[in-house]
């Protein structure tokens, strides 16, 4: 998996959210494949103006304390404006600008790459020199590639 730091502006990201904990999401009550399911009968992109609606974002915000804690999970896309049709649909959360440390996936199946992952990241945060911000990491989709099977995305790690 390759990595490289970047440095990214404040976003205005809408969508729908949960939340939840890592450990839920190991056990039988996940709540984020239901999230996913939200999301795209959501049609957002025919209900609200989006930047990039190709780009799908999936971000981690709002964290209780660090990755065993609990956390929102927003799927949605990027707004110049946070105004909303349907507030009670959607929800908008502002993402600070930060410094990254971007990883890229391998290719395959989008639920095993993303798992990998994010098994390969919680590792190397265990003992790296950088340190994580919890202030909002994301996922990256490019809703262009069609290919569930041959899914590549970014995740997006905010580092102090």
């Amino acid at each position: 998996m390759r990595t490289y730091i970047s440095e990214q502006p404040a976003i205005t990201l809408t969508g729908v959210q949960v939340r939840t904990t890592n450990a839920e999401e190991a056990g039988p009550n996940r709540r984020l494949p239901k999230l996913w399911e939200t999301y795209f009968q959501s049609q957002i992109t025919s209900q609200t103006p989006t930047i990039n609606s190709h780009l799908i974002y999936a971000l981690y915000t709002d964290y209780e304390s660090d990755a065993t804690g609990a956390y929102t999970t927003l799927i949605g896309h990027e707004v110049a404006s946070v105004k909303l049709r349907d507030e009670d649909k959607f929800h908008t959360v502002e993402v600070p600008a930060s410094k990254y440390l971007v990883f890229t996936t391998e290719k395959g199946p989008v639920y095993e790459v993303v798992a990998q992952a994010w098994g390969k990241i919680w590792a190397y945060f265990k003992e790296s020199e950088e340190v994580r911000a919890f202030t909002g990491d994301y996922e990256l989709y490019d809703a262009r590639n069609s290919n569930s099977e041959q899914t590549q995305l970014q995740i997006f790690i905010a580092i102090k």
